[in-house]
């Protein structure tokens, strides 16, 4: 006796519901009770000289009626629809049960209108095609062919509102982290977010309200825009998104620093001059631009050219030593500071100038007693020679060999005897001992024996190798 039923909800008019209730091949709720009643109230006054008169109807008795449904329930409730269900009568009366009645009243209204024209053989029925804000209270009776027992009526009635999407607020990846800007510029933040129905969305900035003369905010269905048109150093801190729906909530914090050029080094001080060094001092700035230093960068002037080079850069102690100077020159230093946003528009530049002088010559000298100094004169002397090769036509060829000698030889490239250095077809080079030369493109014409004479004042030395140009080559090579 168990199953699903989905109707469609009644009119609450009452011609429709007269209609429909005259419909029911049964009697109605009320004249049951009503029944029930007359019942009660025609009964006899008990007396031992008369017996109690016969009806000329018979009223059906209680164990012929089924009693009323069990757990009636609302299963589910969506913007559309309701689902309720309940279970079947402890009793189901000696005729059996022929099915449920589910019945409607809507909030307001007096008359139970039947949801199904006839009974049903199911315990779960949903009413479909309502609307929002519809309120109305449920009640399901069951119904035998003695006729219809007391109803099970919801305690509470049935409210149909929207569905509700918790909130839910997606932060862009690039927010967060700190979310850096310069003095100036402007701030123009989406935060994307989720809810149903539309949610409230507010902000705050450092858990205060905003203030609407600098920052101006506009919240649509799905996004909420914060924007400022030109940021200062105090718009920096904390903005906190809520957004609010039903007693539900989400939050998301975005941090934005606003940062500037730093100040300069509050002072710096020459500290020290000798031989061709300076030594310099300085203080940190006193306004770093609201965020770290990355360093100093530190400059030198000499007073001939007052031109500026830059000597150390993001250079992070407070002190440095500059050197390499040049005697006889005087020198000024500045120094800048730096952050995320660039160099300080102003320096600290020293007020003395650091005069490099000369130095007097010591009486000092090396001497060179008992210390022979080594003759390194070597001739010529190959340590690796050419060796014999062939190649195909139309192939840039080399041919390499290793030579020793001090003072460095004079190399000659010879083909038979004869030298090729002025050729454009050959192009000979050394470098650190190894000399080479290279065939542009062979050809047969180019086959013989070649040799490479190494000559300086000491002597001389030469080797040979033998190169053969075989084969077809590339095509359309000239020989």
């Amino acid at each position: 006796m168990t199953g699903k039923d989905t109707s469609e909800a009644p009119a609450s008019g009452p011609e429709d519901s007269a209609s429909e209730l005259a419909k029911v091949p049964t009697e109605p709720l009320e004249e049951v009770a009503a029944s029930e009643t007359m019942v009660a109230e025609l009964a006899p006054v008990e007396t031992p000289q008369a017996p109690a008169p016969t009806a000329t109807k018979p009223v059906p008795q209680s164990e012929d009626l089924p009693s009323a449904p069990l757990l009636l329930s609302v299963e589910g409730v969506s913007e559309t629809s309701v689902t309720v269900t309940w279970e079947p009568p402890e009793r189901l009366g000696r005729l059996g049960l022929q099915g449920y009645i589910l019945e409607l009243r809507r909030e307001g209204a007096s008359e139970w209108v039947p949801v199904n024209a006839r009974p049903m053989m199911v315990t779960q029925q949903t009413l479909r095609n309502l609307v929002v804000g519809d309120k109305f209270f449920l009640r399901v009776a069951a119904m035998s062919s003695a006729g219809t027992g007391p109803p099970a009526v919801l305690d509470q009635p049935v409210h149909i509102h929207e569905s509700i999407e918790a909130p839910k607020i997606r932060v862009p990846r690039h927010l967060r982290q700190t979310y850096l800007r310069q003095v100036g510029e402007a701030v123009n933040l989406q935060i994307p977010f989720q809810g149903s129905p539309k949610p409230q969305a507010s902000w705050t900035h450092n858990g205060h309200a905003l203030d609407s003369q600098r920052v101006n905010v506009r919240n649509g269905d799905q996004d909420s825009i914060l924007f400022i048109r030109s940021v200062q150093r105090s718009d920096s801190g904390c903005y906190e998104l809520t957004v609010r729906l039903e007693g539900m909530e989400a939050r998301a914090s975005i941090n934005i620093l606003v940062i500037e050029k730093p100040g300069p080094p509050s002072s710096i001080k020459l500290l020290e001059v000798w031989g061709c060094n300076a030594a310099l001092e300085w203080t940190p700035p006193q306004d770093t631009g609201n965020t770290e230093l990355l360093g100093y960068t530190v400059q030198k002037a000499d007073k001939k050219t007052g031109q500026w080079f830059t000597v150390l850069e993001r250079y992070h102690p407070n002190t440095c030593t500059i050197s390499d100077l040049i005697v006889g020159n005087s020198y000024s230093f500045r120094v800048f500071s730096e952050n995320l946003c660039g160099l300080s528009d102003l320096a600290a530049i020293t007020k003395e100038l650091a005069h490099i002088q000369k130095t007097r010559k010591t009486d000092v000298e090396v001497k060179s007693k008992g210390f022979v100094q080594r003759d390194l004169s070597e001739a010529p002397s190959f340590t690796q020679p050419l060796a014999d090769h062939t190649t195909t036509p139309g192939y840039s060829t080399q041919l390499s060999c290793s030579v020793r000698a001090s003072p460095r030889p004079k190399i000659i490239w010879m083909k038979n005897n004869m030298n090729i250095l002025g050729d454009p077809k050959y192009r000979a080079f050394s470098e650190q001992g190894v000399c080479t030369l290279e065939i542009r493109k062979p050809s047969p014409f180019d086959s013989g024996v070649y040799t490479c004479k190494a000559i300086n004042d000491l002597g001389e030395a030469s080797v040979d190798c033998r190169l053969d140009v075989k084969g077809e080559g590339l095509r359309g090579v000239s020989p």
